[in-house]
């Protein structure tokens, strides 16, 4: 069956938290970032992790500045726009890059807690609520993955048929106003530039959103676990409060998990946070005043790339705070009254603890959720407002 991982499997089967991530590591070793331990290949695949880095991290972003200092003037204004738009996100997907890259450790680190904690998961109930998280973390790699080839797809196939590369990325070597051979032979190579910059900013805008729905789903097990403590007589006192603590070090394993990807995940959002508003101005732009059908089908999926790179992340990070707030509740609502002082000690430590809530924090300083998410997007139409009463756009047309 092809993306067998997109359905979660049978309780026959054992799955871990971490073949959530399964598409996403496979990604990261096509694109370089997995090299093996030791052996030739170790250096042959270095060398493949270097051209990579090269070409669609660092040549990129020069690319579209060398176009502008040299083929400003050959530009349309649709086509500046649609170049200037991916400019920026480009920028800012190479900052994302190297801060995934340069911490990927933190992520890699991090599986081995989630291993820690899938031992504890040994019901039915718990189990299949793995196996669901699992599936639903491959299948939003799986739509990120159809969505961002899409756009480059699409961006590629439209430019070309129109008579232009699709990026129009310098290249000093092949000059391709002298025939359509040449123009798709630029175009070809800038599409596969594109499609490794493309690789690379997914693994780095999904990563957050894949890790998180893991720990939301270890902390509604947790919660589960909570509220059955000391609902069955057949158990001792000192064994409910076993289970107690199990529950505290189920907790602490869950916090040192979240101080883990805190890092990673608080630089490459709080990029994305910078550009979020200017680029969807920009492109908000480019199709309501510039774009054909074509280029703006292209435009239209990129708006969808940018939305995901942050919406469907503080959606989850809201949930995780409504969690918590639960988990306080799963606590004090549990059959403690009757409990020993030891138990209503120890539940009390854990109580207090737990009213300390998981937030995500964008460069340390932007919060993240959705109320921050929408109020950067809403400096796109802030965008769209100035460029509609200064004329702007009428102004590029008639130049």
């Amino acid at each position: 069956m092809v993306f067998k991982l997109i359905k979660p499997a049978p309780l026959t089967e054992q799955v871990r938290s971490r073949d959530g991530f399964t598409y996403l590591y496979r990604a990261m070793k096509i694109i370089g970032w997995l090299p093996p331990k030791d052996g030739m290949w170790r250096y042959v695949y270095l060398s493949w992790t270097v051209m990579t880095f090269v070409w669609s991290t660092t040549y990129l972003p020069l690319g579209f500045l060398g176009s502008y200092i040299t083929q400003i003037k050959l530009f349309s204004p649709g086509e500046f726009l649609t170049s200037l738009q991916v400019c920026f996100n480009a920028y800012g997907s190479s900052v994302k890059v190297f801060i995934t890259y340069s911490q990927l450790w933190r992520l890699i680190k991090a599986k081995v807690l989630l291993d820690k904690l899938d031992i504890r998961c040994k019901s039915l109930e718990e189990r299949e609520k793995i196996h669901k998280t699992v599936a639903r973390c491959n299948q939003a790699f799986l739509i990120f993955t159809f969505v961002y080839c899409g756009f480059a797809g699409s961006t590629y196939l439209s430019s070309v048929l129109s008579g232009r590369p699709p990026w129009q990325l310098y290249n000093p070597l092949i000059d391709w106003h002298d025939s359509k051979l040449k123009l798709w032979i630029v175009s070809t190579l800038e599409y596969m530039v594109m499609s490794g910059a493309v690789l690379q900013d997914q693994i780095a805008d999904t990563y957050p959103l894949m890790y998180t729905l893991i720990l939301r789903a270890h902390l509604d097990i947790l919660k589960d676990r909570i509220r059955k403590l000391r609902t069955d007589e057949k158990m001792t006192e000192n064994e409910n409060y076993d289970e107690l603590v199990n529950c505290i070090l189920d907790h602490k394993l869950i916090l040192k998990y979240c101080t883990l990807i805190k890092p990673v995940i608080s630089g490459t959002i709080f990029v994305q946070f910078l550009l979020c508003g200017l680029v969807l101005g920009l492109t908000l732009i480019n199709v309501f005043f510039f774009s054909d059908l074509w280029a703006g089908i292209a435009s239209f999926l990129f708006i969808i790339t940018i939305l995901l790179q942050t919406f469907p992340f503080c959606y989850t990070c809201n949930f995780i705070m409504d969690d918590c707030d639960d988990l306080a509740n799963a606590i004090f609502q549990s059959n403690w009254i009757n409990s020993g002082s030891r138990y209503q000690s120890t539940l009390l430590y854990f109580l207090h603890n737990v009213q300390q809530p998981i937030t995500f924090i964008a460069g340390g300083i932007f919060p993240i959720s959705m109320s921050t998410n929408i109020s950067v997007a809403k400096f796109a139409f802030s965008v769209m407002t100035i460029v509609k009463q200064m004329n702007i756009a009428d102004k590029f047309k008639t130049d």
